[in-house]
């Protein structure tokens, strides 16, 4: 007498089958949910304790980023803007507005304000502003065009792979520095290319010596 049936074999097959592609499925579910907009915070838009408007700071009255960002140039971080630099403008026009109540009662506290930041590497992470702007990287390449965002979300997920792909091949990324901080710069026909800017700017390829950005 046989000790299994005939659909033993048929049901081994489909018990197997299931495990492997549970296993399947849980591995694309590993790869997968940390390249999530969720995880990752892509296109969030924070709450922030006055809703300021790039889209109409930049966009619509023309602010060069380095007039609030100031040290975006010279150091690693960018610098957020004093109390002082935005009643720079707010002490002359939108006096009473209720929205720049947090601005105004930031200056006569002398408390800075406590903005959320929007985009947040992790500890190990090292990135320098100054290097990248020095080197022709544009402001618009990892923020995007924050001159159309009303309110400021994170344009890049920042995954280390995105960060790499740059590093391995910098020139598609370059501009001249004179155009760094221009948003929607179309290269003109006397733009030198990225090869030429590479070599002006002394960049080489392969950046991805792990000590690059993990101190």
């Amino acid at each position: 007498m046989a000790l299994f049936g005939p659909s033993a074999n048929l049901l081994t097959t489909l018990i197997l089958g299931g495990v492997a592609l549970g296993l399947l499925g849980g591995l694309g579910l590993v790869w997968a949910v940390p390249r999530t907009d969720y995880l990752s915070q892509a296109r969030l838009i924070l709450l922030q304790p006055v809703p300021f408007s790039h889209k109409h700071h930049v966009g619509g009255l023309g602010l060069d980023c380095r007039y609030c960002h100031q040290t975006v140039e010279t150091a690693a971080q960018a610098g957020m803007p004093p109390t002082e630099t935005c009643m720079t403008c707010h002490s002359q026009i939108w006096t009473g507005a209720p929205m720049l109540a947090p601005v105004r009662e930031s200056l006569a506290r002398q408390d800075p304000l406590r903005w959320h930041r929007v985009y947040r590497l992790p500890d190990y992470v090292f990135f320098n502003h100054a290097i990248h702007v020095a080197k022709g990287v544009a402001c618009e390449t990892c923020h995007g065009r924050i001159d159309q965002m009303p309110l400021t979300w994170r344009a890049q997920p920042l995954h280390m792979s995105w960060c790499l792909d740059c590093h391995r091949d910098p020139a598609p990324h370059l501009r001249p520095r004179s155009a760094v901080f221009a948003m929607g710069w179309v290269p003109g026909p006397d733009t030198p290319n990225g090869a030429t800017l590479a070599q002006r700017y002394g960049i080489h390829a392969g950046l991805t010596d792990c000590t690059v950005c993990h101190r």
